[in-house]
């Protein structure tokens, strides 16, 4: 409940901060999406943070063979909902920007590639390496092998994200 709360309140400050932005026109639409791109930046801060401090508890739960306890389930499913909030703001920016599915098939531009298929399509895979660690640490039946399955994938979803951030756009 109070993840929602907080998220709420992250909402309301960006539209606040970036509320007054231009709108950006695309060929099929015209639709103020900078507030859903500003999010979708934004709240990569927060994933990525929750992703490495999950991944970072499980590996070090699995390499010292520490006791699984509530905590780490709940830092690995803070991570997990991150993540998917992610997805969801993602995919909401790939219908409406320009530079979403309306550039897909623009191979020879290597900015446009990244924005309309390698981002989205290698960030999807991640997200479902990350959604198999969380389903197996449940049916894993001790300590090493949930931190195992949390520790395996999460590091392999963060490392598939990290590789196809659009680093230029991200850090301007």
């Amino acid at each position: 409940m109070h993840f929602f709360i907080l998220f709420s309140l992250y909402l309301l400050t960006l539209h606040i901060v970036f509320g007054n932005d231009k709108k950006v026109k695309s060929n099929t639409n015209t639709m103020d999406y900078s507030f859903f791109q500003k999010l979708h930046s934004g709240w990569a801060y927060l994933a990525i943070l929750f992703l490495f401090l999950a991944s970072l508890n499980a590996t070090i739960g699995y390499l010292t063979k520490k006791e699984f306890f509530s905590k780490d389930r709940k830092l690995a499913l803070i991570a997990l909902i991150a993540i998917h909030i992610q997805l969801v703001i993602g995919v909401i920016i790939y219908f409406v920007s320009p530079l979403g599915k309306a550039s897909l098939g623009e191979m020879k531009d290597a900015s446009l590639r990244l924005t309309s298929l390698e981002h989205p399509l290698l960030n999807l895979i991640a997200i479902v390496l990350i959604t198999i660690g969380w389903s197996r640490h449940k049916k894993a039946e001790n300590s090493e092998a949930k931190f195992k399955a949390i520790s395996f994938f999460y590091v392999i979803g963060m490392v598939l994200i990290l590789a196809r951030i659009p680093w230029a756009s991200w850090l301007n």
